[in-house]
């Protein structure tokens, strides 16, 4: 799988599953809706990752690496509470983005060898 597939499915993820949590919850808080908008930004730049473009490749990886640690403490939370459907949404999203995270490593490491091999 390409890295900019990986990114593509962990936006749509982001954006659904905290948009679902938002909406499903009673006492909805802005702040379930933080992995939409970086699930947006990620979906936006899917294009530049697909073309190769260095300076969003490396964008699209730096948002994604804050997701992974900016899904920590929401995991924690939802699992202290015991509310198994938020554990699970939160689990989803930080494994589809640790997922993401590993396709860019590697896309990187297979183009910094591709470079290397044309020197």
């Amino acid at each position: 799988m390409k890295a900019h597939t990986a990114s593509l499915i962990n936006a749509i993820l982001l954006i659904t599953l905290s948009a679902w949590g938002y909406f499903s919850s009673d006492t909805p808080s802005v702040t379930a809706l933080i992995p939409t908008f970086f699930g947006i930004a990620l979906l936006a730049m899917n294009k530049g990752v697909k073309n190769e473009n260095k300076a969003i490749a490396h964008i699209a990886v730096l948002v994604t690496l804050l997701m992974v640690f900016g899904l920590i403490k929401p995991l924690m939370g939802a699992m202290e509470r015991g509310d198994n459907a938020a554990t699970i949404r939160v689990a989803v999203m930080l494994v589809s983005t640790l997922f993401a995270m590993v396709f860019f490593v590697r896309s990187f490491i297979e183009a910094r060898k591709n470079r290397a091999k044309s020197e």
